[in-house]
């Protein structure tokens, strides 16, 4: 998410592990052992709350991946199953954040070290927020600096393009105005969405239930092609988008990912042209203007 400050972004990280679904028998028990090793289970008891972790800025490569005298997981892998949240996102040492690209491509982290060479899983919803520059306000002429927009190219490009491209959804969002304050609830809350998202869960559990795969976000090679390969014309437009985006094999997996839960989320069973503009339309990454 791209915002000035004050837009929400950091409001929404954290109500994102309400909507999502409890753990089930399997997880809990994955998510406990890790808590286990990390020496943070409390009193004995396995936990069905999925884990939600904020590491600050400042927090090293063995914070976020794993290590230590006595290797112990990072906050990559305590939010197995769960949700990692990097606000500040170009706070981070440049190094660190290209320190998760494996992890976010292969669901686990391997440590090395002298004495010992331990795998942790790390299967993580990566949520990441930044203001679009280091003043915040680039978009209000008011408000932003004299550097403008230079700064924000300068800014943004303290993240890499690589973990960018690891990153399905991006998101631009618009400051909060005092009128905005004042509307009426929205019509659907979180117990809407979170009966929206129960219910296309359960379609890919029953989708991938004899094999290895939980979620579309695991899916790939020869289940993906059965499962997410779109209709004619959503292929035709993927195509052209692919050459026009000059998208990579990684960007094409992913827009299929993303489109076959939309389509799960809108309850269709084939992905179409809709699902896959949809799904291009989060893959491109807001423009510095």
């Amino acid at each position: 998410m791209v915002g000035p400050p004050g837009a929400g972004k950091s409001l929404l990280a954290s109500c994102l592990p309400g909507i999502l679904p409890p753990l089930d028998a399997a997880e809990a028990l994955e998510v406990s052992m890790v808590q286990s090793v990390a020496g943070t289970l409390t009193g004995g008891r396995m936990t069905r709350v999925r884990p939600f972790r904020t590491p600050h800025h400042s927090a090293s490569m063995a914070a976020l991946t794993g290590g230590g005298l006595k290797v112990k997981p990072g906050e990559v892998s305590m939010a197995h199953l769960g949700v990692l949240f990097l606000d500040e996102l170009p706070e981070f040492q440049r190094a660190v954040l290209d320190s998760l690209r494996q992890p976010l491509e292969t669901g686990q982290v391997s440590v090395a070290r002298a004495n010992a060479h331990v795998t942790f899983p790390a299967r993580v919803q990566l949520v990441a927020a930044m203001n679009p520059c280091r003043c915040g306000h680039l978009g209000d002429p008011a408000l932003a600096c004299a550097r403008a927009p230079r700064c924000a190219a300068d800014y943004q490009a303290k993240v890499s393009g690589p973990l960018l491209d690891r990153i399905d959804l991006h998101i631009e969002m618009q400051a909060v105005s005092a009128a905005d304050l004042v509307l009426p609830p929205p019509a659907e809350g979180s117990a809407e969405v979170a009966a929206r998202v129960g219910a296309a869960r359960m379609v890919q559990r029953s989708r991938y239930a004899n094999t290895a795969t939980r979620t579309n976000a695991e899916a790939d090679g020869p289940l993906l092609d059965t499962h997410a390969t779109p209709d004619d014309a959503g292929r035709a437009l993927l195509a052209q988008a692919a050459e026009t985006m000059r998208m990579s094999a990684r960007g094409y997996t992913r827009v299929l990912r993303v489109a076959r839960t939309i389509a799960d989320l809108d309850g269709i069973e084939r992905v179409g042209r809709m699902q896959i503009a949809e799904a291009l339309s989060y893959r491109r990454r807001p423009p510095v203007s």
